[in-house]
């Protein structure tokens, strides 16, 4: 299948190709001087129970298997490194996981083709040894340490603790140092296998790039693949928060703060997800940005610095809001946003402000226009992957009404669904 989808309104447009595989392939042409390409599976950090082709058979994995299987996958029974391979191209390379997803990119000025065969290759042909995954689990290690003296990156996790208590979101997306000492190479090769087969995997090449081409270097490294079916299966998770607070000591000048808002009403469309989506991020911009009475009035008295920030993610897996900054009073901080939460989830919303946000919102996504690593990687890790698509959630955008954000507002911001996590500074005789 070879569909051109067009966005009138935009004045842009890309195939979308369904390989034999049953490789999602998009090609956005675009006449930039860089051509950025992106392939990512639906492997996480949170995918750590799954089935395979519909079988009864339920496998575990330990927790941090999908970012080790990234660091691995650079590796070649050769001895060359992929990263060695792309030189050799001129093209710039690199990979990242989430907790849904991995990803691995470059970015190119020429020699497209040669450079996408080496990212499939690479992809495609796990090497894995008892001697490399020994290596890989030291290096691993040592980067679940530094991340345990991040105070930022502890009172967020921290935060997650509080509101999930059985999802994968608990757990470091890097995992823990015991549960990646589990890991063997067997299973890495089990885990390739499950979700690194073409069903499970988008790709996306945006740039200077021919839909032919494209398809013709992927015809000659997934010639010989079959599609396989794959099924992630996370743990039941109840709507509570599991905690309200939590609280921990670190080298730090001041006390950090994370609030998060846990949400467990998540449609099973992606369509209405993605309006969603929108909703919560012109809800963050309307009511919590820097320009709003909250973070004038918390900033006019000091309690909050321009370090706050608020954001929010939602998809078919999860989804929560959170705030976060430094103060040296958090609980004003919670009590202040409490407050508000409850003035804003009974209030009419404001139009002029509603519709000076939208606009806002929406300009901000016409920008991500001028930049192919900007289109390549949102068009695959904030739509393909769960199911939406970029031109539908710009429509999305330029639909939404203030009824729409006060539908979701009530169910949102409920108390029992607020819990806090601080990072205090260490005691002074520390």
């Amino acid at each position: 299948m070879n569909e051109l989808v067009k966005s009138e309104l935009l004045r842009e447009a890309y195939y979308r190709i369904r390989h034999e595989s049953g490789l999602e392939i998009y090609v956005f042409p675009k006449d930039l001087a860089v051509t950025y390409a992106i392939l990512a599976t639906r492997f996480g950090s949170v995918d750590n129970r799954y089935r395979i082709d519909g079988g009864s058979d339920t496998v575990e994995i330990p927790d941090g298997t999908a970012h080790f299987l990234e660091h691995k996958m650079f590796e070649n029974e050769d001895g060359e490194d992929t990263f060695q391979k792309f030189a050799r191209t001129g093209a710039d390379a690199n990979a990242f996981t989430s907790f849904r997803s991995t990803s691995y990119v470059f970015s190119c000025t020429g020699k497209l083709p040669e450079s996408l065969e080496i990212l499939l290759r690479s992809a495609f042909s796990p090497y894995f040894t008892d001697m490399n995954v020994k290596k890989e689990q030291g290096i691993i290690a040592q980067e679940i340490r530094m991340g345990e003296d991040d105070p930022n990156d502890i009172c967020f996790r921290e935060l997650l603790c509080c509101l999930y208590e059985k999802s994968s979101l608990r757990i470091d997306i890097a995992g823990s140092v015991e549960s990646i000492s589990r890991i063997t190479p067997r299973l890495l090769y089990d885990c390739h296998s499950a979700f690194y087969n073409p069903r499970n995997m988008i790709l996306c090449v945006c740039g200077r790039a021919d839909p032919d081409e494209v398809t013709e270097v992927v015809r000659r490294v997934l010639s010989d693949r079959k599609p396989l079916e794959v099924v992630s299966l996370p743990a039941q998770e109840p709507p509570a928060v599991f905690r309200p607070r939590a609280e921990r000591r670190m080298k730090v000048s001041k006390p950090l703060f994370c609030i998060g808002v846990k949400d467990s009403d998540i449609s099973p469309s992606p369509a209405e997800r993605m309006k969603k989506t929108a909703v919560m991020q012109l809800i963050a911009s309307l009511y919590f940005g820097k320009s709003g009475e909250f973070y004038n009035r918390l900033y006019s008295d000091g309690l909050i610095s321009p370090s706050f920030s608020c954001w929010s993610q939602h998809n078919s897996a999860f989804s929560f809001f959170t705030l976060s900054g430094d103060s040296d009073d958090p609980d004003r901080v919670f009590e202040a946003f409490s407050s508000h939460a409850a003035a804003i989830a009974r209030a009419p919303v404001p139009r002029e402000d509603f519709e000076r946000c939208r606009r806002s919102l929406y300009s901000r996504f016409v920008k991500l226009f001028d930049s192919t690593e900007d289109i390549a990687v949102s068009l695959v890790t904030d739509f393909a992957v769960d199911g939406g698509d970029i031109f539908a959630y710009g429509e999305i955008l330029r639909s939404l009404t203030a009824e729409d954000a006060e539908r979701v507002l009530p169910t949102l911001f409920r108390p029992e669904a607020f819990a806090m996590s601080v990072v205090r500074p260490l005691p002074t005789d520390q």
